[in-house]
């Protein structure tokens, strides 16, 4: 969030017939098709707590190593410091939608608390990051396909099994700090945790609503346990010389290699119509009713299609452009914009309280994010061009 862009399975069709939209510009609906549940409440705790394990699981776990390589061994301090922001920012958008049942889908919140710049603003960032993440899935597949040969199709592997049975082994030291690296690893981190879109949609469908801060806290707690584990292992692994997807640095002569980055292909594949078809449902209901929508669709679709290909070979570098998405997008649509909806929405930025001071301290955290990140990641992708 990452991933932030996170589900699992293709159930949506990159067009949709004229009477089949939802809102304009919605990460939800692309979620709740995949969920398939329905308008009441009758999601269980333990499929609600699976929905939002797949939310916040996404492709970021193949950029962790790097992104600890890159700030060193004290930078997982700042993983589990926006793993714990995310988790309460979150619980904020719970609280939100507490305070107005109308409240449905994360723009709905936008909304509430800002009118309607609120929506327009919070849409135009989670499309741009759509848009994003779906190149970046492309250039995911770009660098990884070469390492695949056509036999591999069982799924049997995994980086820790490589690293333990594959001759490799965890022997790298690495530094304990790399400050120059600390901001392109903050914005990986975050990119990890951007799933926000997807609370109300889970917090809707969920039978006993009074839970759904326990399911939160397991979510967030088995996901940060597997991208530190998968950034420490990785990191032991090939020390500074991992790369900005681990499976760059797998041995392709070894079966279990590739079988991982088999399963590295598959992933973006089953995601990518997921991603770009809420931005052609935006760009369909911008265009006068008289015209076909069918037509708009087919147009839209194939113009991101294309226009995410160009992109991909024009900046063809997965980790620069997640650490954008993660520093400038991720951050403002999941740490920064729940924080003000709920100040606004409570009434609570009136009076000055422990409430305020923790909500003070994760703007500042992320206020920093936004503009070393967004600037580190920046130069290094003009500098790579």
């Amino acid at each position: 969030m990452d991933e932030s862009p996170h589900e699992s399975s293709l159930t949506l069709p990159l067009i949709l017939d004229e009477g089949q939209h939802e809102p304009a510009s919605n990460k939800v609906e692309e979620v709740e098709s995949n969920f398939h549940h329905e308008s009441a409440a009758t999601t269980s705790f333990l499929k609600t707590f699976f929905n939002g394990l797949n939310a916040l699981s996404g492709v970021g776990i193949l950029s962790v190593p790097y992104a600890l390589s890159s700030g060193g061994w004290l930078s997982l301090i700042l993983l589990f410091a926006i793993a714990a922001s995310c988790f309460y920012t979150g619980l904020l958008i719970k609280r939100c939608m507490d305070m107005d049942s109308d409240i449905r889908t994360y723009p709905d919140i936008g909304e509430r608390a800002f009118g309607n710049k609120g929506r327009i603003w919070l849409s135009v960032v989670m499309n741009i990051e759509l848009y994003l993440v779906s190149t970046g899935f492309l250039i995911l597949e770009g660098d990884n396909l070469h390492n695949i040969f056509p036999a591999s199709a069982i799924i049997l592997g995994s980086i820790l099994w490589i690293g333990s049975f594959d001759g490799i082994g965890f022997h790298q030291a690495g530094s304990p700090v790399n400050w120059n690296g600390i901001p392109t690893a903050v914005s990986l981190y975050a990119f990890c945790y951007c799933a926000h879109p997807v609370f109300p949609t889970l917090y809707t469908s969920m039978k006993n609503k009074h839970q759904f801060s326990n399911v939160l806290l397991l979510c967030f707690i088995l996901c940060t346990v597997s991208y530190a584990s998968m950034a420490v292992f990785g990191y032991l692994m090939f020390g500074s010389t991992v790369q900005s997807q681990i499976t760059l640095n797998l041995p392709t002569r070894n079966i279990s290699s590739k079988v991982a980055i088999f399963t590295t292909l598959v992933n973006p594949i089953s995601k990518y119509a997921l991603m770009v078809t809420p931005i052609v449902n935006a760009a369909k209901k911008k265009f006068p009713s008289h015209y076909s929508k069918r037509f708009i669709g087919l147009l839209a679709s194939t113009t991101l299609v294309i226009s995410t290909v160009i992109v991909a070979f024009a900046i063809p570098f997965f980790a620069y452009l997640m650490s954008l998405v993660g520093a400038f997008l991720s951050v403002t649509g999941s740490i920064v914009f729940p924080c003000f909806c709920y100040l606004k929405l409570s009434g609570n930025y009136r009076r000055f309280g422990c409430e305020v001071l923790i909500i003070g301290c994760i703007l500042l955290l992320s206020a920093a994010i936004i503009v070393f990140g967004t600037y580190t990641a920046l130069v290094e992708i003009i500098g790579s061009l």
